[in-house]
């Protein structure tokens, strides 16, 4: 009895699995199938009897597959020396073009300041202050005129074009001896 049972088990299961009804043909790609209707489903999924969703006759539908996903790349590296000499040209240009900010940036706000008569308002507060006691008003243009600011500006801007350098081409000899204990700075680089 045992035997008759797991034969029809055995049919029976086999005959529970859906077949399929047309197996593709090979080297095309598989068709979809006909509904109930006779409706075939177009490249957009949707599926009626339409004008707007019907393909012309006698053309495949398309399939349409999303675009793959590009995988990023990425590397370690490490930053494991410095050149002293290429840091040392850098470290000149940016701080020189410092300099010319600092000297022009000075002589604007001079400028300012004279146009706007903040000159002015000062001698009067000072002059108020110190009272008329000496007899001679307090300019203030006198000890800060355009020639004294532009001069003092210029004078240091050349000694942080000096400083600047220097300290960056020591930070980066520093920069190798501590690279040399420890390794170096760790970047990761990616595609975008």
């Amino acid at each position: 009895m045992s035997t008759t049972n797991s034969n029809q088990r055995g049919t029976s299961s086999q005959a529970r699995r859906p077949q399929p009804s047309s197996a593709p043909k090979s080297g095309g790609p598989a068709q979809p199938q006909q509904s109930a209707a006779g409706n075939s489903p177009n490249r957009y999924g949707s599926s009626g009897s339409g004008s707007g969703g019907q393909q012309p006759p006698g053309s495949k539908p398309g399939l349409v597959r999303p675009a793959p996903k590009a995988k990023v790349r990425r590397a370690r590296l490490l930053v494991s020396k410095v050149d002293p000499w290429s840091v040392l040209k850098l470290a000149f240009l940016l701080s020189v073009a410092l300099g010319i900010v600092t000297v022009v940036a000075s002589i604007v706000l001079w400028t300012v300041l004279d146009l706007t008569g903040i000159f002015d308002r000062v001698n009067g507060l000072l002059d108020s202050i110190m009272g008329s006691e000496g007899g001679q008003p307090f300019d203030l243009r006198e000890f800060a005129s355009l020639g004294q600011v532009a001069s003092f500006a210029t004078i240091i801007a050349v000694v942080n074009v000096v400083l600047l350098t220097a300290l960056a081409m020591l930070s980066a000899i520093l920069y190798n001896i501590s690279s040399t204990l420890v390794g170096g700075i760790g970047v990761t680089l990616t595609d975008d």
